[in-house]
């Protein structure tokens, strides 16, 4: 037996926990209350003797009534607040909870639902949690940091809350990305809810309605200069090497012009990832090495358009030349497959005032000086028909930019398009399953970013992937905490998107997936992370001995699992 300042009171073998809390404080401690599920013994030895209801429920009751008052609530925002105040309350039914309803609570905690939550965050706020550092306290980062509840930090999701799904600037609401991340890192990686932390890097917003309303929750100014941003990042980062070492850095939902700015500064000082840029890449490729399974084609045969230059359409369309490079195809004939668009058409080297992180991606005007073009702007129906992609990525952030011209003009001479809607939320997809089928007379192969139900199209039934990072950033970061990785490597996310593809089985496969589908996230995780350890052995970046045994049964003894420990007066 340990005290609960000792070792963690949510997981681990022990049996029971020493605990200081009594009465009331011991109920409002969401790790360690246990609701109407406390014994007679712990009641009476721990001051909650009447506190309570007398009838004393199992943790499956709990889960039973706290579904039931879920699905009380039509509303999905009302289901959202629902469950973080659950989580807010008792941490051990949430995810208790949320591992036997998985499939129906993640898009409430997360993708689609948690944009409206991240809206509407300042107006719904109910409890704290993580860490906000704002100009107003990142010099005293240190004692901030101090003051996070876990002492033996594993997994860190910070955001700078600029580029917010595909709805921008949320300022001090973009907090509600790190905590749904965290906890899809919990029921799918088994990180111990107590060894994450959600951090808000609250540098201002230049969102305007959000300064001039008066109950906003946040930092009320513009958004920091270059000149004082990276600055102020400096002693972030720094200050979390010095508290946590060991642990990943996950960065999230940054602008386009920082991300990739970020990752450069910080990817070899610290342990980190964007998953914008990196986890959507690999959960890409993934799907991709699904769908052409379906087509019986190699990578070397497609030729790609990609519709957005973001984070996301950057990482995709970098590891896109990778893998067909990891194809035989040399640099340049791998890039003159790719074909990016931005909002202003195909980016070109000659375009002036182009990006610098365009650049590498950008086409060459001599590709295309015998196109025929219907206008001045090299728009995406044009690279269609001129240079005849197999392959369609949407990442716009803008629904109805994948038409029925754009689709129409694919099948006229691919028979298997393989088109990705993948802006969240579901109202920013660039277009829906049921119009791709219609519009490709059924055959087109499609994945998605956020869910979409099944669709009968001519008496058959269609199922879609959701290319949800959850099935890939979990692994990524438990892998790389395994192997105490310096550095989280390309290496790395390609092989956490070849491991999720060797999951998908071939029922799958006949029911038209091109991923395997969340029926056990864990075990997607589990295999995913010990593919990145693997990874991060073999090239010579683990700070971690290599355990003898088996990598997968490594990871899966020390999954933490929502269960109640005895807790005994300490």
């Amino acid at each position: 037996m340990a005290t609960a300042s000792e070792t963690c009171a949510l997981c681990g073998e022990l049996e029971s926990v020493a605990v200081r809390e009594r009465g009331a404080q011991l109920l409002n401690n969401p790790r360690l209350n246990k609701g109407t599920a406390f014994t007679a013994e712990e009641r009476d030895e721990l001051g909650i003797e009447g506190l309570l209801p007398p009838h004393i429920a199992t943790l499956e009751e709990q889960i039973e009534r706290a579904y039931g008052a879920f699905r009380s609530k039509a509303d999905p925002l009302e289901q959202h607040i629902y469950l973080r105040s659950l989580q807010d309350r008792n941490e051990t039914l949430f995810y208790a909870a949320l591992q036997a309803h998985l499939d129906e609570f993640m898009p409430i905690i997360y993708t689609p639902t948690v944009a409206r939550a991240v809206e509407e965050f300042s107006h719904i706020f109910r409890a704290a949690r993580g860490i906000y550092l704002s100009p107003d306290n990142i010099d005293e980062v240190d004692q901030v940091l101090a003051n996070a509840s876990g002492h033996d930090i594993a997994i860190i999701v910070a955001t700078d809350n600029e580029g917010i799904l595909g709805i921008g600037d949320m300022g001090v609401g973009g907090m509600g990305i790190p905590i749904g991340k965290l906890a899809l890192y919990t029921a799918a990686g088994g990180i111990c809810p107590a060894r994450t932390l959600p951090i808000c890097l609250d540098v201002g917003t230049d969102n305007q309605a959000l300064i001039d309303d008066p109950l906003y929750l946040g930092y009320s100014a513009p958004r920091l200069s270059d000149e004082e941003y990276y600055p102020f990042l400096d002693k972030f980062v720094t200050a979390v090497q010095r508290r946590f070492p060991d642990a990943i850095l996950q960065w999230e939902d940054f602008s386009r012009d920082r991300a990739f700015e970020v990752l450069r500064r910080y990817v070899d000082r610290h342990p980190s990832f964007n998953d914008d840029i990196q986890g959507t890449a690999a959960m890409v490729h993934a799907a991709t090495l699904g769908a052409l399974r379906l087509t019986g084609q190699r990578y070397r045969d497609q030729v790609f358009a990609v519709l957005g230059a973001g984070a996301a359409g950057t990482g995709i369309a970098q590891t896109t030349a990778e893998a067909l490079m990891k194809d035989g195809l040399s640099e340049t004939e791998a890039w003159s497959r790719i074909y990016v668009l931005d909002s202003r058409g195909l980016v070109l080297k000659n375009r002036p005032g182009l990006d610098a992180y365009k650049v590498p991606l950008a086409c060459d005007p001599a590709e295309v000086s015998n196109w025929a073009l219907a206008g001045d702007t090299i728009t995406l129906l044009d690279v269609i028909r001129n240079a005849r992609p197999t392959v369609l990525y949407g990442l716009s952030g803008r629904p109805g930019t994948i038409t029925a011209d754009h689709v129409g003009a694919m099948v006229e001479y691919c028979p298997r398009p393989i088109i990705f809607p993948m802006s969240n939320p579901t109202a920013n997809c660039e277009a829906t399953p049921s119009d791709l089928l219609a519009w490709s007379g059924g055959r087109a192969i499609i994945a998605t970013g956020s869910p979409f139900a099944p669709v009968t199209y001519q008496g058959r039934e269609y199922r879609f992937s959701q290319a949800n990072n959850v099935a890939i950033f979990p692994g990524v970061g438990v892998g790389a905490l395994l192997a105490r990785a310096q550095a989280v490597t390309p290496g790395m996310l390609s092989a956490a998107a070849e491991a999720l593809h060797a999951l998908t089985e071939p029922d799958d496969y006949r029911q038209g997936l091109v991923l395997p589908p969340t029926r056990d996230l864990r075990e997607v995780a589990g295999n995913v992370a010990a593919a990145v350890a693997e990874r991060a052995w073999a090239e010579g970046v683990a700070r971690a001995a290599r355990p003898e045994a088996e990598l997968g049964e490594v990871i899966r003894r020390q999954m933490y699992v929502p269960r109640y420990r005895r807790l005994v007066p300490g």
